[in-house]
């Protein structure tokens, strides 16, 4: 089998049926691939929508799960269900359009020392969403949480780049992933003890450390109903009143106990800055 598309779904029948329906628009793959829905504490309503949407396809399986998985494990259980060559994982937000799947796998057999392949992404309004990323220092989570450190946010968004060609970068966004069998078995797969957030960020360290390298693509785009979900009353009262706060921030300190404060890729490739 050539390709195994896979949807982590949480609680979000509606968006899951329109990631499906666009998907179905969008499928050239009748033969040669399969749809997974791995659906992290399911309800009747989400397992109604899944098995609905996955008709469409004439490879699919549906997964439910009566606990909340986290999207390390729901990732992890799509992976180890797949057939396909070419594995492609995406949040149950996102809006495909016309060729990016087929660009995706075309770039991943043209050139077999990428890793990790991401598209680029779109907010519902056509702006372009922040989506490759430099890794993580603890400056960084200082910058995103509390502000004031405008050069290190900079730095973490690679504003210092133009993003308008394919370019190297440390990690992607894990909303809409490509990578392939082979890379897999040689990386393995994400890393449980991460629950909800980090996970892809660990992942694209490991392809880096394993000689793979993680490229972003602006050549295709989807849509992504994105929100952040980490913040929102401030750094104290979000780790007192929202349990997403709490996972980023658990996360955060297992990916900095396992990587250092200041991780770096260990590849001789370098991301090029903007000429001026």
């Amino acid at each position: 089998m050539i390709l195994s598309v896979i949807i982590v779904n949480y609680h979000n029948p509606a968006l899951l049926k329109l990631a499906l329906s666009s998907l179905a628009r969008v499928w050239s793959f009748q033969d040669t691939g399969e749809v997974i829905v791995i659906d992290s504490e399911s309800s009747h309503e989400t397992q109604a929508t899944a098995q609905s949407g996955l008709a469409q396809f004439r490879h699919s399986l549906y997964v439910p799960y009566k606990e909340n998985t986290g999207y390390t494990r729901g990732v992890n259980e799509g992976l180890r269900k797949a057939n396909g060559q070419y594995l492609l994982i995406l949040n149950p937000d996102i809006v495909l359009q016309e060729g990016t799947i087929e660009h995706l796998v075309a770039t991943l057999e043209q050139d077999p020392t990428i890793g990790l392949l991401g598209p680029k992404l779109l907010n519902m309004d056509g702006t372009r969403q922040d989506s490759c990323f430099r890794f993580y220092r603890v400056s960084t989570v200082i910058a995103r949480r509390i502000g004031g450190l405008r050069r290190e946010e900079d730095r973490f968004l690679m504003r210092d780049v133009e993003l308008s060609e394919q370019t190297d970068v440390d990690w992607l966004m894990g909303s809409a992933l490509m990578t392939t069998r082979t890379a897999l078995q040689r990386v393995g797969l994400m890393d449980e003890s991460f629950f909800l957030y980090y996970s892809e960020v660990d992942w694209a360290y490991r392809f880096w450390e394993n000689e793979y390298r993680v490229v972003y693509t602006p050549s295709v785009s989807l849509y992504h109903y994105h929100q952040r979900e980490s913040s929102g009353y401030g750094p104290i009262l979000d780790l007192l009143l929202r349990r997403q706060a709490r996972w980023h921030l658990s996360d955060g300190i297992r990916f900095f106990s396992k990587h250092g404060i200041s991780p770096t890729r260990s590849s001789t490739q370098r991301i090029t800055p903007t000429q001026s």
